[in-house]
């Protein structure tokens, strides 16, 4: 233990802290889940936030690659649009080093899905105090994609010498995702002219 005290162990032993990390922990848990029909129209819910994925398309269209990556889902989930960009995020940041030219990254799955929030009270001790309306409508908070068995949701071009380093991108992307996931691996197979 040595001469410093041990906070963590203190810090989690109390109640307040116990229920603030439950709370903190089932956050992006209550969205993952597929419930209920789509809410996809902005005309209807004021307020809906915007996409933080800032980019659905990294690097060079080229005709020079061979490999086409693809990161395919293995269940059926919604992804946050911030879960999303993360992915992107992590997959370009393992991809720089091959330049702005070597490579065409892809996000193919759109997060179009209006997530929705009842706010109540959050404070410690307020369970007692606030039960709220069931099945209440909310505010919107967010966006997701809907993805099912067999969606690809991002997809990666790079030549022969590159194809570990692009295992690797979407190895990393694979982690800031909801669901498991399989990288495909296929050759670009190209026409001749005649």
């Amino acid at each position: 233990m040595g001469i410093l005290p041990d906070f963590t162990e203190v810090h989690l032993n109390t109640r307040d802290s116990a229920r603030e990390e439950k709370v903190a922990a089932t956050k992006g848990k209550n969205y993952r889940e597929i419930k209920g029909m789509a809410y996809t129209s902005k005309v209807y819910a004021p307020g809906a936030p915007n996409s933080k994925v800032a980019r659905f398309t990294t690097g060079k269209a080229s005709q020079d690659y061979t490999y086409v990556l693809e990161l395919v889902s293995k269940g059926r989930v919604q992804i946050r649009h911030n879960a999303l960009e993360a992915a992107r995020v992590a997959a370009n940041k393992k991809l720089t080093s091959l330049g702005e030219e070597g490579y065409l990254l892809t996000v193919k799955t759109y997060p179009h899905i209006i997530l929705r929030e009842n706010k109540m009270i959050a404070t410690a001790g307020a369970d007692r105090l606030q039960e709220g309306m069931r099945k209440a409508f909310g505010k919107p908070i967010g966006l997701a994609a809907r993805v099912g068995i067999g969606t690809t949701i991002l997809e990666l071009q790079v030549r022969t010498a590159d194809l570990q380093k692009g295992k690797d991108a979407l190895h990393a992307a694979k982690a800031k995702l909801p669901v498991l996931t399989d990288v495909k691996v296929a050759e670009i197979a190209r026409v001749s002219p005649v």
